[in-house]
């Protein structure tokens, strides 16, 4: 499909309405991480969203049921993340735990700071 027309839209969805409503829904998905249910890697999420609109793949019957993959998706993938910052977490307690204080450490950092500034000034 070179272009993307209303009325390639307007031949899955009853009206111009139900299609503004639909497209800005699965364009708030996209921006939101949602994997594009066609390929279109150099389009913006306006037109995958008008295109899976027109190929049939999102329709207003699925659309609830495609952000309800989506937000367990993403919850997943924010546990992931949470997980993975709080075992860094661990790591960097681990490390002032074996080296001193976490006080000492910080307090040498800031110390580093002060002196690469000052030898910027002079």
């Amino acid at each position: 499909m070179a272009r993307v027309t209303v009325e390639d839209c307007l031949r899955q969805v009853e009206n111009r309405f139900a299609l503004v409503h639909l497209a800005v829904r699965r364009v708030l998905q996209l921006r939101k991480g949602a994997a594009p249910l066609i390929d279109a890697p150099k389009n913006k999420e306006v037109v995958i969203a008008l295109r899976e609109i027109a190929a049939g793949k999102v329709t207003p019957q699925n659309i609830l049921e495609l952000e309800a993959q989506e937000d367990q998706t993403g919850e997943l993938a924010r546990r992931r993340r949470i997980a993975s910052s709080s075992e860094e977490i661990q790591e960097v307690l681990e490390e002032s735990a074996q080296s001193g204080s976490l006080e000492e450490n910080m307090e040498e950092a800031v110390a580093e700071e002060r002196r690469k500034k000052d030898e910027e000034i002079d």
